[in-house]
């Protein structure tokens, strides 16, 4: 992984080559990621990862369906190297959690497995800074999920990952529920977004 090309740390880049080991390892037994994004791992999920840690930086992170760990077990790995901040990676399914895991003991990621579902969580975190997911469900479920966070105020805010239709979600999203929007443009593609979504209510 090309240091340069990521501005990271030789410390941070050393964990990100361990992590992108495990990947390879882990991905020839099961499906981490989807196939067709497999072979460009680096620019289509860790970069992708990267920059949003760079928005959001040293928080105390909820990430939800972390699958194989993208944004937040990459998020853990950043925060590492400041020896701050840490992110609760929820994955229900019991062999991708499995491998974060190992993943997060290997890298020593600043980060803690759960294997339940999204909405089992508010009893284990009742506050976060940040609650983030990235390809896990269209907006108006992701905001019903991450609710319990986000309506609690300004102090949490959702960080969620969207693809071209980023729009005609937000406009369905917008049908159930009020809530404050920026859009950041991706810098990995062009047609993609990062939504900053805050002082949530539902209609």
């Amino acid at each position: 992984m090309s240091q340069a090309a990521f501005d990271v740390s030789r410390e941070t880049q050393t964990r990100l080559d361990r992590f992108l080991a495990l990947f390879a390892q882990w991905s020839a037994r099961m499906n981490l990621v989807s196939a067709s994004t497999r072979n460009d791992v680096v620019e289509r999920h860790v970069a992708d990862s990267l920059q949003l840690y760079r928005l959001v930086g040293t928080r105390q992170w909820l990430d939800l369906g972390s699958g194989a760990g993208f944004p937040g077990l990459i998020v853990a790995i950043a925060l590492a190297e400041r020896n701050e901040g840490w992110v609760d990676l929820v994955e229900s399914n019991r062999k991708k959690a499995a491998f974060l895991r190992v993943a997060v003991l290997e890298t020593g990621a600043r980060a803690s497995v759960h294997d339940v579902r999204a909405e089992a969580m508010i009893d284990r975190v009742p506050d976060c800074d940040a609650v983030s997911s990235r390809a896990l469900a269209p907006l108006d479920q992701l905001l019903g999920l991450a609710e319990p966070w986000l309506c609690k105020g300004t102090r949490t805010k959702g960080w969620f990952h969207k693809g071209r239709d980023h729009r005609s979600e937000v406009s369905k999203a917008r049908g159930s529920w009020q809530f404050d929007l920026v859009e950041h443009p991706s810098r990995i593609d062009r047609d993609s977004v990062i939504l900053q979504i805050a002082n949530l209510k539902r209609l």
